[in-house]
Formats: structure tokens, C-alpha cells, sequence
């Protein structure tokens, strides 16, 4: 993991057009603002552990015994 310091309204450039920048410091809290394309997904760690649960959820055995019985086998 890297490890940078930053300051309110400094930024970190990721991949030459993902930015992120120090919006506030208020305690233990911190606001960033990412700026990415449309085609980037940006999602907090929980919501994206949410959707890979979800995910692997789907593509468990219900969804293999549908394909099963789709397929007539």
C-alpha cells in the first residue's frame, strides 16, 4: 500500500484521469472528491463488498441449475 500526506485542496493523480482531492479535514473525518470518466466505477468499500456478495450470490448454484434446466440437461 502507498501511503501519501496530503492537505485541504491537495490531490493525487491516478492513472493519468482519475484525480482526488482533500475536500475538508473536520476531526477524524476526511471528504475526498473524485474526479473519474463516466466508464469508471467508483464505489465506497462496503457497497462494493455489497455487490460482489450479490454477485457471487447469483452465480451460485440456483443460477446453474436455471442454466441446467434451460438447457434441457
Amino acid at each position: 500500500m502507498l501511503a501519501l500526506s496530503r492537505k485541504k485542496n491537495e490531490a493525487i493523480v491516478i492513472n493519468n484521469n482519475v484525480e482526488i482531492t482533500i475536500l475538508e479535514v473536520k476531526g477524524d473525518q476526511v471528504k475526498v472528491g473524485i474526479t473519474a470518466p463516466k466508464e469508471v466505477p467508483v464505489y465506497r468499500k462496503e457497497v462494493y463488498l455489497q455487490i460482489q456478495e450479490a454477485n457471487r450470490e447469483a452465480a451460485g448454484a440456483d443460477g446453474v441449475e436455471a442454466l441446467k434446466n434451460l438447457l434441457g440437461k
